[in-house]
């Protein structure tokens, strides 16, 4: 693989690593939602589904890159080439259903794609729990402040 294809892989997973701990901490997002006093959180939901998707489109062009360096998915059990449009398509829908821990089998990662595959499945699992503990916390600090108001 050339450089260029190693610095683009490099951005985006910094771009997920970033978006991903400023979710689980809060960073980003602490300013700017004010939690309302409920069971479910709609604007820590639509945080959720906006990195969902990040981590989707983000790892979907990392195994787009990775198709145009010729190391590509297999799908069916058999190698096809596709044209650039056929291969962008193909790398997001196994991103999404990897993500979603759904993982068909129609199309299958071979080398180092099977590892990011991996990583992917793993923040698929993650991101839930994180989503959960994340609504008990801030349910906690509701309740701590309306205890200190009172």
């Amino acid at each position: 693989m050339d450089i260029i294809s190693w610095i683009v892989i490099i951005g985006i997973i910094i771009v997920i690593t970033i978006s991903i701990i400023e979710f689980i901490r809060g960073g980003l997002f602490r300013g700017h939602m004010q939690m309302r006093d409920s069971r479910f959180s709609g604007e820590l939901f639509y945080t959720l589904l906006i990195i969902y998707l990040i981590v989707i489109l983000g790892f979907g062009l990392i195994y787009f890159v990775l198709s145009m360096n010729h190391i590509l998915l297999v799908e069916d059990g058999e190698l096809r080439e596709v044209n650039v449009v056929g291969s962008l398509i193909h790398s997001f829908y196994f991103s999404g259903v990897t993500l979603l821990t759904i993982g068909y089998g129609d199309i299958t990662p071979i080398g180092i794609g099977r590892l990011i595959a991996l990583v992917q499945a793993l923040i698929g699992y993650v991101l839930p729990t994180a989503f959960v503990l994340k609504l008990v916390q801030n349910n906690q600090d509701n309740r701590d402040r309306k205890k200190d108001m009172v």
